[in-house]
């Protein structure tokens, strides 16, 4: 499935033509300008898989703001805008093939990070919970309780269910269901599962953070299956190998001067992998 057939961003003509027509001088950067232009990217074309690789500024992240702010995505975590970012966006041009779902999202690593934080936090705070109503079971069950007046009621109601039920039975009724405990990487694979959902246009950056080569291996089992199967279309950010090795995807190299498109095993990064491997060969 592709919704976002292609983008387009302004050249160095363009650019300069706005920095002459502006009379601000007291800013350090004119983010993002000067970004994308100096490796000749004027557009780029998406299939329902897209990698965008390259290392620390080389934009990979900027695209996908530019694109999720753009189209007007959804997001969770709110990002810095520089000073020049709608400015910006007014040269960029937006080419889709069809209407782009409205549960359509952007998903970054902040977002997953608070995600596992909040997760986090509920974990303790149910367990401080539960430590507090074991207290109040015993307290009630064994307790010589005597009503005395209609202001007891509500206590005379927790010494009777205390004396009816085991301790486990009377803490999950009183207790929320308890939030499965789990590694940061099962939290971190569980959001992607939670928010994406069928026919839907999801721009992920560095997904791979968080998770384990176990977990990015299932994500990109998901992933595959998703754009295959669930109509979804994905573009990423990532120097994941595994996530580099998506099936079908098409993968500009943002840290070649023009930007490319390469297969996986050309990508720097995974051959650094495969020959640091390939040397200890013997030692599998």
């Amino acid at each position: 499935m592709r919704y976002l057939k292609a983008m387009t961003f302004p050249d160095q003509e363009v650019e300069f033509d706005f920095f002459m027509n502006i009379k601000r001088t007291v800013y350090d950067t004119y983010y993002p300008f000067q970004i994308l232009s100096k490796k000749q990217v004027e557009q780029l074309a998406f299939e329902p898989i897209t990698i965008l690789y390259g290392g620390n500024g080389s934009g990979k992240t900027t695209v996908l703001n530019i694109i999720a702010e753009k189209i007007e995505l959804e997001r969770d975590s709110l990002f810095n805008k520089s000073n020049f970012f709608t400015d910006y966006l007014w040269y960029c041009g937006v080419e889709l093939e069809q209407t782009v779902p409205s549960h359509s999202r952007i998903i970054t690593s902040d977002d997953v990070f608070d995600y596992i934080l909040n997760v986090r936090t509920l974990n303790e705070g149910i367990d401080l919970k539960r430590e507090e109503l074991f207290e109040e079971y015993l307290d009630a069950k064994y307790s010589q309780f005597q009503m005395k007046s209609l202001e007891d009621y509500e206590q005379l109601k927790k010494v009777s269910d205390a004396r009816r039920k085991t301790q486990s039975r009377y803490v999950r009724q009183e207790l929320m269901d308890n939030v499965i405990e789990q590694s940061n990487g099962e939290s971190a694979f569980r959001y992607f599962t939670e928010k994406i959902e069928e026919n839907g246009l999801y721009l992920l950056d560095e997904p791979e953070n968080s998770l384990s080569p176990k977990r990015q291996l299932e994500l990109m089992k998901f992933i595959e299956d998703s754009a295959r199967f669930f109509g979804c279309q994905f573009i990423i950010s990532t120097h994941s190998p595994f996530l580099l090795s998506l099936k079908e995807a098409k993968i500009y190299d943002l840290d070649s001067e023009p930007v490319e498109v390469k297969k996986w095993t050309q990508l720097e990064n995974v051959r650094t992998f495969y020959d640091f491997f390939k040397q200890h060969e013997d030692k599998f």
